[in-house]
């Protein structure tokens, strides 16, 4: 077992090593000493040698192909290993922090039993903690922008080292056992070495959704029941002696396969194979739970039957008299046994019919499962059965946990989100009406497009025919409702449950898909969920949510979902919109005037953040963001995107992503029950933060609107275009066909500027604001200072663009700028560089600190220690962007195409990021 002083050391140079040993084993000493030196070279520069730096520039920049190549594999599968390092010690460091917590009778910070305890002391009572519980609903939604550029196989191969690193790690073990899973070791690395790491082509959205799945089945699914007994428990400490109702207050949603905006591969054929596919995989895990629990329950006559368990029991004999007769001889007396194979054949009858598409199906099975609630029913009247006899362990156990999984995951195992354009429904309602006499709906004014669906609602007549003979892209929208309509029946009303309109920019947009729902028969199941994503967006969202709650027609429909409203905030387009300080200000504002429109209206909201992974789209530490909202924005009710490499990081390990939602549940708890820290002279700092944010998004758009080079520099110095052509995601990296930064998605947009170190969405434009503001007036210096120390808001603004530039190097993106020409780069790369400079000038003032970070050591010494391995990756991109953007469209651009996904995996796992 490996010292506990020096585990994660130590596993790096076990891991280490054995990729030494592989490249030496498989490709011989060249390629082994070719990587060595260019590791020295790299450690050297980054120690102060600039001529090591210079040597290394040009050792790179000179390689062939295939020795290029290779010295990416060696880096990037580096820091793979790495990567698992480090998860293993923060799961050590986690473990240490409970036993400590046990010993000291302290709870964890940022966890469950801290949470509770803080309430309490806040003068939280018991009813009011069952006030708070039965409001509390956190989902976290998983989608698949293209920001993983890793393999589903090598991530499934990489956890399989991380299970042997985990036995060396909490296992005493013989030398024996410590050689064979040293053994075990080197075959998984020699085998991940031997796999290709890139696609082989472009996922399909299937392909996304199975990806999606993966953590359903290896870490969700187990992990549900037991962070629900955590809470339980830390409720339970905090308040002992009461009984508390505990509410199913986590869910989860996805959007791969139902977010179809601007992906013309999300069609309602897909939408329905991907709610297919959710189905098969939650049957299939109740099937694995009903055949582990069939030897739990052996338990004879003798204890005793409640008899609507007897009389059920006794109707499933009668219903299959085969499996009846075969269970009696196999388990006489036994009559709990007899009864979990009979849910299991349901639910066989049930899995083989969701296999079928849905307009192919005949009659249902009358063995099958209607729904979930009849299966919820018959674990229950087992449950109650077992209650009544002395067995409250064996309900409250395995059991048990089975019944909150049927709870939270259901048929549905996470809610699909529907997700299209605002332009795309507008379009699919011009047509329909102007069959109706109609004309021009879309070119209509806002008032004037209200009014006539605002009609339309009112009318009695179906709203499109029973066959739909519309264009193409018409029949789609209106057939994707329809799609709505037949998943409630096969799956369940949970399995779609909201429909984001993207840019939506006035009530009509709204109202439109109220409309298309009610016409398919769906709109008292399914949330309207308007998508404000600019900051023009989101300076209107307030008026716009005034104007619909106004509505009788719209007000109706709120009655029908219990005076529940969701609304969407989207971090990406905004911050690529206005830049980063004046997206986190207009954010921050957007959510409080929303929040009060809400609550004077009597609407109940539901927050839904469109984070993203880098800081630029709304990353970094979830707790501390969360922390960081207006308080009346939350109140209970919180929902987030997942994405992109984020997923893995977060829900890869069982022991990280529990952590993981006990931060996101205690901040939300705290949000909610604890009495909001007063933030003294908020009304004035408003003022500031509000010329602040006008500075930065002066400065940022005069960069990267109103500057033509801009748009020629990021297509060179980046590899956007590069990206665009990448198999990383199935979803194209524009909107439209234009090559300007507005028609460009945010993630990309996001994505490029990461890879090439500049990451400029996470800071840009934020020195120039607080240098202009405070210029040579200590006081307004002296007003920052209080601010960055006593604004939750805006000490977690200054902390994420410092974790940000942190990441960035000014350097490599030197590097990066030579691909410009000399025009392009002289009116571009100054600028980024002088900004740079002033942003981490103005941080390390406001703070006080000499270095950017030094307030989170830990993460500027894993980033110190990441850099040198980082660089040569960053220098091979720049040689193979340069020679493929060379050969144009020849035989050599494939496998030059292949090098440079190669390329981004690799700086991808370094930094942690992608987009």
């Amino acid at each position: 077992m490996l010292d506990a002083r020096s585990a994660l050391r130590g596993q790096i140079n076990l891991l280490g090593g054995l990729l030494g040993e592989t490249i030496r084993e498989q490709e011989g000493d060249p390629l082994f000493d070719l990587v060595e030196e260019v590791r020295a070279l790299a450690k050297a520069h980054r120690a102060g040698d600039s001529g090591a730096g210079a040597t290394l520039a040009a050792r790179l920049e000179a390689l062939p192909l295939p020795e290029a190549r290779g010295v990416l594999r060696a880096f990037a599968s580096y820091f793979g290993y790495v990567n698992l390092a480090e998860e293993a010690e923060r799961v050590r460091v986690l473990r240490h922090r409970a036993t400590g917590a046990h010993a000291s009778g302290t709870p964890v910070e940022e966890s469950l039993a801290d949470a509770w305890v803080r309430l309490r002391e806040c003068g939280i009572t018991p009813e009011g903690a069952q006030a708070l519980l039965d409001g509390l609903l956190v989902v976290p939604v998983f989608t698949a922008h293209p920001t993983e550029a890793l393999r589903r196989t090598t991530r499934t191969k990489l956890r399989r080292v991380a299970t042997r690193l985990r036995e060396l790690d909490q296992r005493r073990l013989t030398p024996d056992e410590e050689a064979e899973i040293q053994r075990e070791l080197r075959e998984e690395v020699v085998a991940l070495w031997q796999t290709d790491v890139t696609r082989l082509r472009q996922p399909s959205v299937l392909d996304e959704v199975r990806g999606g799945l993966y953590f359903f089945e290896a870490t969700l699914f187990p992990l549900v029941p037991r962070l629900y007994d955590a809470f339980a428990r830390a409720l339970g400490a905090a308040y002992p002696g009461r009984a508390f109702r505990l509410p199913t207050f986590l869910r989860f949603g996805s959007w791969i396969g139902g977010d179809r905006d601007g992906n013309p591969f999300v069609t309602p054929a897909v939408t329905e194979a991907a709610l297919r596919e959710h189905k098969a995989l939650a049957l299939r895990l109740y099937l694995g739970v009903l055949d582990d629990l069939r030897g739990h329950f052996s338990m004879g006559d003798r204890v005793g039957l409640t008899e609507p368990f007897r009389a059920r029991l006794g109707a499933y004999r009668e219903r299959f008299p085969d499996l009846a007769r075969r269970l009696e001889e196999r388990y006489p007396d036994q009559p709990y046994r007899q009864f979990l194979p009979f849910l299991f054949r349901r639910l066989e009858r049930s899995l083989a019919a969701n296999e079928a598409p849905w307009h192919t199906l005949p009659a249902p099975s009358p063995d099958a499962y209607a729904g979930v609630e009849e299966f919820a029913a018959d674990l229950r009247l087992l449950q109650d059965s077992l209650r009544a006899h002395g067995g409250e362990r064996l309900a409250d156990g395995h059991l048990g946990a089975l019944v909150r999984q049927v709870d939270v995951f259901g048929f549905h195992l996470a809610a699909l989100d529907l997700r299209q354009h605002a332009d795309r429904l507008r379009d699919a309602l011009a047509e329909v009406l102007g069959r109706y006499g109609t004309e021009g709906f879309a070119s209509l004014g806002e008032d004037d497009r209200t009014d006539v669906l605002v009609r339309e609602l009112g009318a009695r007549r179906p709203f499109t025919p029973h066959v739909l003979d519309f264009s193409e892209p018409t029949n789609e929208t209106l057939g994707l409702f329809r799609v709505v309509r037949r998943a409630h029946a096969e799956v369940g009303p949970a399995s779609i449950d909201s429909f984001v309109i993207s840019m939506t920019r006035g009530p009509a947009d709204v109202l439109g898909v109220l409309l298309l729902a009610r016409d398919a028969g769906v709109a008292g199941a399914l949330d309207v969920v308007p998508l404000f994503e600019t900051v023009a967006d989101l300076h209107a969202a307030p008026d716009i949510l005034e104007a619909l709650f106004a509505l009788p027609a719209y007000r109706a429909h709120l009655d029908a979902r219990g005076g529940r409203q969701q609304v969407m905030i989207g971090y990406s387009d905004s911050n690529k919109d206005g830049g980063y300080l004046t997206a986190n200000w207009e954010l921050h504002r957007a959510q409080r005037a929303i929040a009060d429109v809400c609550a004077r209206r009597g609407v109940v909201l539901t927050l839904f953040h469109g984070r993203g992974g880098s800081v630029g789209r709304g990353g970094g530490p979830t707790n501390r963001a969360i922390l960081a909202q207006p308080p009346e924005s939350v109140r209970g009710r919180f929902k987030l995107t997942e994405q992109g490499e984020v997923i893995a990081n977060r829900y890869g390990d069982p022991e990280i992503a529990q952590r993981h939602l006990e931060q996101l549940l205690h901040a939300v708890l705290l949000t909610t029950g604890a009495p909001a820290a007063p933030v003294p002279e908020e009304p004035a700092w408003e003022r500031v933060m509000a010329t602040l944010s006008h500075e930065a998004e002066r400065a940022y758009r005069a960069l990267v609107y109103e500057t033509p080079a801009l748009v020629d520099y990021f297509h060179a110095a980046t590899p956007i275009d590069e990206i665009g052509r990448l198999n990383i995601g199935s979803r194209p990296a524009k909107r439209a066909s234009g090559g300007g930064i507005a028609d460009l998605r945010a993630i990309p947009w996001v994505f490029a500027w990461t890879q090439s170190r500049v990451a400029l969405p996470g800071w840009y434009g934020l020195g120039t604001a607080m240098e202009t503001w405070a210029g040579a007036d200590e006081a307004r210096w002296d007003t920052l200072v209080a601010m960055a120390r006593e604004w939750p808001f805006f000490r977690t603004v200054l902390d994420n663009a410092q974790m940000s530039m942190r990441k960035a190097d000014l350097a490599i993106a030197a590097v990066y700028a030579g691909l410009a020409g000399e025009h392009t780069r002289a009116a571009i790369f100054p600028r980024l560089r002088d900004e740079f400079a002033r942003t981490e000038r103005a941080i390390l003032r406001v703070t006080g600190q000499g270095e950017l970070l030094d307030g989170e050591p830990w993460l500027k010494e894993a980033i110190r220690l990441r850099n040198p391995y980082i660089d040569p990756m960053n220098h091979v991109q720049v040689a193979l962007l340069r020679r493929l953007r060379a050969v144009g469209e020849s035989a050599e651009a494939g496998e030059l195409r292949a090098a440079v996904l190669l390329s981004v995996n690799g700086i991808a796992g370094g930094l942690r990021n992608t987009g």
